[in-house]
């Protein structure tokens, strides 16, 4: 035996022992299915009979629960992610009858477990113990050559009981567009939501600075031209004092502006917008641009607006809350949108709860892109903000 024998045979001895793991669980999820017959028989009983009809939305919600058990046990042994895509059951009890016969979620798990009655069987009946004891009889015979043939077979009949089960759980067609569908008009209504709470926002700034100034400034030229006839130095005091309040609506009407899009953005694009944001965030911010340098290589203004907000709202909660002094912020050009990464080496433990954090806002303003948002935030650091937002370049 070579030196590098013993590792190899390590490596294989410990991927059979993780197919095992993975069939003996397998195997006793399909025993478990078959307990379960007897409660498909009572709910069918109970629904035929209408006096037992609340039995049908629940026992549709438990065979989601066991269907997602099984999409857990296979994603840890392929370390593919099964989706899901259900419909809620809730609301009256007509609506969730009508749900749990319709969704094409139910259909699939259905669709899942009668295979599962079949294959599901076969695994149980070869649970792998007599290959286990070829491979510990090989163990005693120095590794020969029938551990040789056990071992490989062990884990492709794991890998084949975990393609079947990832196969017949992937939600149907119907099902992801019905999924999408809802995760659309989610979005639609944050959006508008988003958009309501920004107008009253504009409104009342508004109200409160620019017109409130104007209004001032109206009267202190009114009274300057009052004045003017019989007391000269009184109107020049006033057109004084009109003309302060007239830079100070200016004042309130460019912050207003830039609440809305930043003239920056117009003017120097992303890049130049986040790096003037990280020259007065109050910490020492180090930029770095990968893929978005170049003449006419620019995000559609809505990206680059959303991109902007998200990296302005992150620097302010590291300036605010971290106890950082300094940051990092990454701009990357992706092949199927724009990603800027915010990161700072504060306390952590960001709250999206809390009502003075923003993140929700960044959450609304880029969902409403079709965009995503992760935040990292364990006690102690760093925080790291990530999102993603999708474009053609």
């Amino acid at each position: 035996m070579t030196v590098a024998e013993p590792a190899r045979w390590g490596r294989a001895l410990g991927q059979a022992g993780r197919a095992t793991l993975h069939l003996f669980l397998a195997a006793l999820l399909a025993f478990g299915l078959y307990l379960f017959i007897t409660v498909l028989l009572i709910t069918a009983i109970a629904t035929v009979s209408v006096v037992g009809a609340w039995l049908l939305p629940e026992t549709v919600l438990l065979i989601r629960r066991i269907a997602g058990a099984k999409r857990t046990l296979v994603t840890a042994w392929t370390g593919r992610e099964i989706p899901e895509a259900y419909e809620p059951v809730t609301g009256p009890l007509r609506k969730r009858l009508r749900i749990a016969v319709r969704d094409p979620g139910t259909l699939t798990d259905l669709r899942w477990m009668a295979a599962s009655y079949v294959y599901g069987a076969l695994f149980f009946l070869a649970l792998p113990l007599w290959p286990l004891g070829l491979v510990v009889d090989g163990v005693r015979c120095g590794l020969g050559r029938r551990a040789a043939l056990v071992l490989p077979w062990i884990t492709r009949l794991a890998d084949v009981e975990a393609g079947w089960s990832e196969a017949l759980l992937k939600p149907s067609p119907r099902a992801r567009l019905a999924a999408r569908v809802e995760e659309l008009a989610a979005t639609r209504t944050d959006a508008i939501a988003a958009h309501g709470a920004e107008l009253r926002r504009i409104e009342r700034d508004l109200h409160d600075g620019a017109q409130a100034r104007l209004v001032a400034l109206s009267m202190r030229i009114g009274l300057a031209v009052r004045a003017y006839d019989h007391d000269p130095r009184a109107a020049q005091r006033l057109l004084a004092d009109a003309q302060d309040q007239a830079e100070e609506a200016l004042t309130e009407l460019r912050h207003v502006v830039r609440g809305i899009h930043p003239p920056i953005l117009t003017d120097r694009g992303l890049i130049g917008a986040v790096r003037a944001l990280a020259a007065i965030s109050g910490l020492e911010v180090a930029v770095r641009v990968d893929g978005l340098e170049g003449e006419g290589v620019r995000a559609p203004a809505a990206i680059e607006a959303a991109a902007y907000f998200a990296v302005a709202e992150a620097l302010t909660n590291a300036a605010k809350y971290s106890g950082a002094d300094r940051a990092s912020v990454v701009l990357e050009r992706l092949r199927t949108g724009l990603r800027a990464v915010v990161r700072d080496e504060g306390v952590g433990g960001a709250d999206e709860s809390g009502g003075g954090s923003g993140l929700p806002g960044i959450r609304r303003r880029v969902a409403a892109l079709d965009g995503s948002v992760t935040v990292t935030s364990p006690v102690g650091g760093p925080t790291v903000i990530e999102v993603e937002l999708p474009c053609v370049w």
